[in-house]
């Protein structure tokens, strides 16, 4: 069967405008323009879009969805399988949330009792989920799985007193690095603060610190775009101010 732009746009949920996009960046070409200059799409173009739509669904960009697809090596029934797992790791996250609400609602109305480790289960998993899906592939290539699955055990570990602690060292490190990038000095003593607060928020998940990996995780912030875009998206360099002053901070 095929459809025009119109149509396929309809059938798939997402706008003519889009589709066009996707023609433009060369992502998701018609299969031919007919003689009233409409863009025809067809069976191979339809199952690629749902390609597009399960990649875009995982957060994946378009230029990285492009260059998996157009791989000689793609193969589809192997990346439908990947696109269920994963959908099925979100949906146990969604469920553990919901379950979470309902105990909370629950105790709420005198119905049950709930204690406070069971309040921060759903997002504790959550926060291990997320760093899977966004860094996963690329922390246990690097440190290996024992290291990474022994973190994820910690986090699920924590108490609610710890959790809540993690969360304002999080926000001190940001505010203390934002401070430290406006001096310009990986050296000044905001900058040796927030690389030492650095070093306390990476304790909170690993079971043991060394310099070399402190230093190494600071690089691949830099390395890696995906925590490039995390630290610089207030203001850009931040993720290079980081690595030099983790790098000064290590060295002592």
């Amino acid at each position: 069967m095929e459809y025009t732009v119109q149509k396929l746009g309809l059938l798939a949920g997402v706008s003519t405008r889009t589709l066009r996009y996707y023609d433009e960046i060369d992502l998701l070409k018609p299969a031919r323009i007919n003689s009233s200059g409409y863009r025809i799409y067809g069976q191979q173009e339809v199952d690629r879009l749902q390609q597009i739509l399960f990649y875009r669904e995982l957060g994946v960009s378009l230029e990285e969805i492009k260059e998996i697809l157009d791989s000689p090596t793609f193969d589809a029934d192997r990346a439908l399988r990947e696109h269920r797992e994963k959908l099925l790791e979100r949906r146990a996250q969604l469920d553990a949330l919901i379950a979470n609400v309902d105990l909370t609602l629950a105790q709420r109305e005198g119905t049950k009792t709930m204690s406070d480790k069971q309040k921060f289960e759903g997002f504790k998993q959550k926060l291990i989920d997320d760093n899977e899906a966004q860094y996963g592939e690329e922390i246990r290539a690097k440190y290996g799985s024992d290291l990474v699955d022994k973190s994820n055990q910690k986090i699920k570990g924590m108490t609610e007193q710890e959790y809540a602690a993690l969360e304002q060292l999080n926000e001190e490190l940001h505010e203390t690095l934002a401070q430290a990038f406006a001096t310009g000095d990986p050296a000044h003593e905001l900058a040796q603060k927030a690389a030492d607060l650095h070093r306390q928020w990476l304790s909170f998940y690993w079971d043991s610190y060394s310099k070399e990996a402190h230093a190494g995780v600071a690089q691949m912030y830099v390395d890696d775009p995906r925590f490039t875009a995390y630290y610089d998206k207030e203001q850009p360099g931040v993720a290079e101010f980081l690595r030099d002053a983790v790098a000064i901070y290590t060295s002592k």
